[in-house]
């Protein structure tokens, strides 16, 4: 006789008793967990399977398994999803705001390249979100700070220009 005995219910004709099979081992050397069950005493177990802990009568209906938030309540993982967002630099923003505006007004554009570096230099000392912001704010300001210095160069020219043209005849006689 076989063992388990095979189903169907019929024997093995010579006899002889056979040995409870090898358990087959995984590929790096551990024994496949097993556990009874209907089909025999070495049934392999699954360990992806899902469970239904109702079934077997291990918890009464409307308990929480161990590890689930209560029903109605949302789940509570630890240590996964996104990290919070980091706090923006405040002094990044008004240095882009300002350097931008700086396009209007002519002004504001040196203004908010210079509080880009100190925006910079404040987000490498406390590690907050921004750098970017402050990188915007410097290049922007001293395209606009440089157009400045063009156009006040331009309009110094124009003047000389004029007066120079105009011969310096006066009617005042001076």
């Amino acid at each position: 006789m076989t063992y388990p005995p095979p189903p169907g219910g019929w024997t093995d004709p010579t006899g002889q008793q056979s040995s409870p099979p090898v358990e087959p081992t995984l590929v790096a050397g551990q024994p496949v967990p097993t556990q009874p069950g209907p089909a025999g005493p070495y049934v392999p177990v699954d360990p992806y399977a899902p469970v239904d802990p109702y079934a077997a009568g291990q918890l009464p209906p409307g308990q929480p398994m161990a590890g689930y938030a209560p029903p109605g309540y949302p789940p509570q993982y630890a240590g996964y999803g996104y990290p919070p967002p980091q706090k923006t630099n405040g002094l990044a923003i008004a240095a882009l705001v300002l350097a931008l505006v700086g396009f209007t007004s002519c002004i504001t554009g040196p203004v908010g390249a210079i509080l880009g570096h100190m925006a910079q230099k404040q987000i490498r000392q406390t590690g907050e979100a921004g750098e970017g912001m402050a990188k915007a704010a410097i290049i922007i300001g001293w395209i606009v700070t440089g157009l400045l210095v063009l156009l006040i160069a331009f309009y110094v020219v124009m003047i000389v220009l004029a007066i120079a043209t105009s011969g310096g005849s006066d009617s005042s006689g001076y």
